[in-house]
């Protein structure tokens, strides 16, 4: 089985970035690849409970970031980037992992490919 890192860095709304992390995601498993998602910068975003996208032409991130998560991949959001973006660890969704950098990192080496979003 492969391993695969994908890392969304932009926020959620405004581009396609994380729309195709997860799509990307989603594929991979289907592939049955092992799937990591590492939410960094913007990124964490997608993690935040309760987005209402009802007025505007966009699917729900964090619904995407849930299927992700029912499907086996593993999502982690980066800590230094949530204090950031100023987002509690209790505004995340649940069963998504905070981690450090260092030990994103250590994911990252961990893989045979890396996607950037």
């Amino acid at each position: 089985m492969g391993r695969i890192s994908i890392i969304l860095r932009r926020p959620p709304y405004g581009t396609v970035d994380a729309s195709e992390a997860i799509r990307h995601a989603l594929g991979g498993m289907t592939e049955d690849l092992e799937v990591t998602m590492l939410l960094i910068d913007g990124g964490v975003h997608a993690a935040r409970k309760g987005q209402d996208v009802s007025e505007t032409k966009y699917l729900n991130a964090g619904d995407g970031i849930q299927d992700c998560m029912d499907m086996g991949v593993a999502v982690y959001a980066d800590e230094a980037s949530l204090q950031r973006e100023q987002i509690g660890k209790e505004n995340i969704i649940e069963g998504v992992t905070v981690a450090s950098g260092l030990e994103i990192a250590a994911m990252i080496g961990k893989t045979d490919t890396t996607l950037v979003f």
